[in-house]
Formats: structure tokens, C-alpha cells, sequence
């Protein structure tokens, strides 16, 4: 299997693997033609990689597509999961609508920045401050009811099953659950409600790869946001499990397409 990589640390310990480097892509188009699979690609380069060369990708363009920014990711949990989502609304930032919204929402609500991660971008709105200053900072105006959590669920999906999941148990500063945070990890019981839930997503999107952020209120679970690119900070031996499956998958995907070929010449 002839594997190209644009990430070298999220493949480093998978074996005979060719790192090219983003920036130098166009350098190496007759060696990316002939590549089984391009890996971790950066998202600019996925409609010349995918579209353009008709390279198989790893992670999926769709778990590029969705995970890309809140916006998409919501507007889709909104279309196939809708009680399993909290309730958002996503507004253009202008007054009549930030004022609409401060009109609706029960405080405190929170309030996000589309493209953003590690806990960053995200706010606990209290009061009209704490709005008004939100509306400064986002061009898109992405507001979420609160839950009344005290911790969350980080599960991992990889190719086509879950391979960890563990709690985050919130901040000292409180709100965030994220690692990044100050969030500290739990070892734990996952809710069966928490992995069904994102094994239907991850089925129904083709999402490969991915930390699947979950809320649990009572039995109820709720699919917060999905994250293409995850830490493993305080899970030993979580990276090698990633870096397994991600082999075992890839080797499958090879060999269904082989198969495939196989019989179109047959």
C-alpha cells in the first residue's frame, strides 16, 4: 500500500508512509498520482486532492466537509439528530438580530465562535456585558441553550468504531470541560445512549476519524460538536490505538478496492 501523508505528526508511527510537506505538494504530483491513499491532507488542498488528482483521502472529505467549521457541523446534527442536539441558532451579526437573539435566549446561554477549538471561541453569556462583547469578537452570531453539566464525553471514532471513550470532568475556573482548559479526564463508564448515538452519526456521515463530543442530561444524550483533528492527553496508550486502527482500516479500504478492480476485470 503506497501511503502519502501531509501530517508528519499524526502519522509518525505509521510504517512506510511518505511525508510531503503542504507547501510543496505541487512538487510532487506524479508521486501523489500514484499513492493508494493521501493522509491528513490540510483543507486547502482537499478540492485539488480529491477533485482534481481523484485521490482517496483519509480522514473522508466528509469529515472534512462537516467538521470544518460550527456552522455546517450544526446545520447537519440539526437535519438528522435534532433531539440530540442542543438548541442553537445561527444569525448574521447585525443589531436586529443580536438583539432578536438577546431577546429569546434564557440566560445563561452559551455563545460560539465558528471556527475555533480547544475550548477557544467559546462563551457562558450572563448578561447583556457579556453579549454585547461576544458580538465584537464573531462575524457569524452562533448561540446554543446550556446545559446543566458539570463534565462531558470525549469519544473516539476511527475508521468504523469507537476505540476510546472517557469523561472530562469541567475546569476549576468552571464551564470548560476541554483538556486544553484545565479539563481533567475520568475513566469511566460511557452511557451505551452516548455510543449509540455517535455511531449513527459517524455511519450516516462517513465521518472516519474524529473526537465526538457528548453532553449526558439524565439519559439524554447530546451530540455537542465533532473535532477531525483530537488530542490524547492524559489517555495512555490512545495515539497507538489510533494509529492501529487507522492502519487496519486503511488495509481494508486497499483491499475492498482491489477486490473491486479485480472484478471489473473479470
Amino acid at each position: 500500500m503506497n501511503l502519502i501523508s501531509f501530517n508528519a505528526l499524526r502519522t509518525l508511527h505509521l510504517p512506510n508512509v511518505r511525508y510531503i510537506k503542504p507547501e510543496h505538494m505541487y512538487g510532487h504530483l506524479e508521486e501523489i498520482r500514484a499513492a493508494d491513499f493521501v493522509l491528513f491532507p490540510e483543507y486547502w488542498q482537499i478540492n485539488a486532492l480529491v477533485h482534481g488528482l481523484h485521490k482517496p483521502i483519509f480522514p473522508s472529505l466528509e469529515t472534512y466537509m462537516i467538521g470544518h467549521d460550527k456552522v455546517e457541523m450544526t446545520r447537519t446534527f440539526m437535519t438528522i439528530i435534532p433531539a440530540n442536539h442542543p438548541y442553537t441558532e445561527i444569525r448574521p451579526n447585525t443589531q436586529n438580530e443580536a438583539d432578536y437573539l438577546w431577546s429569546i435566549m434564557p440566560t445563561p446561554f452559551v455563545a460560539k465562535i465558528p471556527r475555533s477549538s480547544m475550548g477557544q471561541g467559546v462563551y457562558l453569556i450572563d448578561s447583556l456585558v457579556d453579549w454585547r462583547q461576544y458580538c465584537e469578537r464573531s462575524s457569524v452570531l452562533y448561540v446554543q441553550e446550556y446545559l446543566p453539566i458539570d463534565r462531558d464525553l470525549r469519544i473516539v471514532w476511527v475508521g468504523g468504531k469507537v476505540i476510546a471513550g472517557y469523561w472530562r470532568l469541567q475546569a476549576e475556573k468552571g464551564f470548560y470541560n476541554n483538556i486544553s482548559q484545565g479539563g481533567q479526564v475520568e475513566i469511566a463508564l460511557v452511557p451505551k445512549e452516548a455510543l449509540d448515538l455517535v455511531e449513527y452519526v459517524a455511519h450516516h456521515l462517513n465521518i472516519d476519524h474524529a473526537g465526538f463530543d457528548v453532553a449526558m442530561v439524565g439519559s439524554q444524550a447530546y451530540l455537542i460538536e465533532i473535532n477531525r483533528i483530537f488530542g490524547n492527553q492524559g489517555i495512555v496508550d490512545l495515539q497507538q490505538a489510533v494509529d492501529n486502527e487507522i492502519l487496519s482500516y486503511l488495509n481494508t479500504q486497499y483491499l475492498s478496492h482491489q477486490t473491486l478492480e479485480l472484478n471489473q476485470l473479470a
